[in-house]
């Protein structure tokens, strides 16, 4: 199989590109050389966001492309278009947040939408924004694009800030402000499964959207927390904490205390969507534990630093909130 990626060496997009590669697929990653791709990846380096940026690709030939693309819907309608002759399938990376919200637990595939999207929008919300992608895609390719509406996404080389803020949190040690309920579900996908699920799905030739996400309660807030301290071999003391004081010192959810949502309608939403159709078709996830201790390994392997995403905020709660409300003095 021959396989083509827009963008391929960070995060997902290098997820997917080490995946084909162990099966022995050829594997070309278009990007603007910024960052090195995986070994055994072949690449041609461009800037999709340029008029004439996607001529080196001309004369190529794909079975399949995978774009992560998060920004305007036309820059993937302008892709899509520029490889209709040169790829079989087009693989395009969502979100859940395509969903119209508030999504209620055990939402499927054929959920209500987004209001707004187009496939030929400009920059907007992300929503719309991936809603958009989405319409693109299947606007050039119809039964030939695969909608991958991905959830939370961790594993090692996460550019985000999730998991790698909560690892580093947890190795500073003392007292760690833990958002409860402790046994709050949580539903995520280690890149690396979500990796696999996409060659999988180029293999059987899959059309259509796709929830791809652990199934809800593969692991809990208490189970991501305590993997953490085991990875770390930390000295932590995690404190659960009722949402409520959290919530009333202004902390927020999500953002400050990445991943933790308290329960109600944005919980249900992120952490309780309907997966049966992805495992259906070959999703597997690994345990919690194997997630955090890979993304803890290599953490250490690059000096314990993260890669940042310029395009998406900074995460996590500063050491002076968490000890107000540690306190109580928040």
């Amino acid at each position: 199989m021959r396989l083509l990626l827009l963008g391929g060496t960070e995060f997902v997009g290098r997820a997917v590109a080490e995946a084909a590669v162990g099966r022995g697929w050829e594997v070309t990653a278009f990007h603007r050389g910024r960052h090195e791709a995986p070994e055994g990846v072949t690449s041609v380096l461009g800037d999709r966001t340029d008029p004439e940026g996607l001529a080196a690709l001309s004369g190529g030939a794909w079975d399949a492309v995978v774009d992560t693309w998060s920004g305007a819907p036309s820059v993937v309608g302008e892709a899509a278009r520029a490889l209709k002759a040169s790829v079989e399938r087009y693989v395009y990376v969502s979100s859940r947040s395509v969903y119209a919200y508030p999504g209620p637990a055990g939402l499927t595939e054929d959920g209500p939408l987004v209001e707004g999207a187009s496939a030929d929008a400009g920059p907007t919300a992300y929503p719309q924004d991936k809603l958009g992608g989405e319409l693109a895609a299947e606007a050039v390719f119809g039964d030939r694009a695969v909608l991958v509406r991905a959830g939370l996404i961790l594993g090692p080389w996460e550019n985000i800030g999730r998991l790698p803020w909560w690892l580093g949190r947890i190795a500073r040690g003392g007292p760690v402000l833990a958002p409860g309920p402790r046994d709050n579900p949580l539903q995520y996908i280690d890149a690396r499964d979500l990796a696999a699920w996409i060659v999988g799905a180029v293999e059987q030739g899959l059309d259509g959207p796709y929830n791809l996400v652990s199934p809800s309660g593969h692991t809990t807030m208490g189970g991501l927390l305590d993997a953490c301290v085991r990875a770390t071999g930390s000295d932590a003391e995690l404190r659960w904490t009722d949402p409520g004081p959290i919530l009333a010192a202004g902390v927020e959810p999500w953002t400050d205390l990445p991943v933790w949502l308290p329960p109600g309608e944005a919980h249900d939403s992120m952490h309780g969507g309907d997966v049966s159709k992805a495992l259906a078709t070959g999703l597997r996830c690994r345990p919690v534990e194997e997630t955090v201790a890979d993304t803890w390994s290599w953490l250490r392997s690059i000096g314990g630093q993260a890669p940042q995403r310029p395009d998406r905020p900074t995460l996590g709660l500063s050491p002076e909130a968490e000890a107000r409300v540690l306190t109580g003095d928040a």
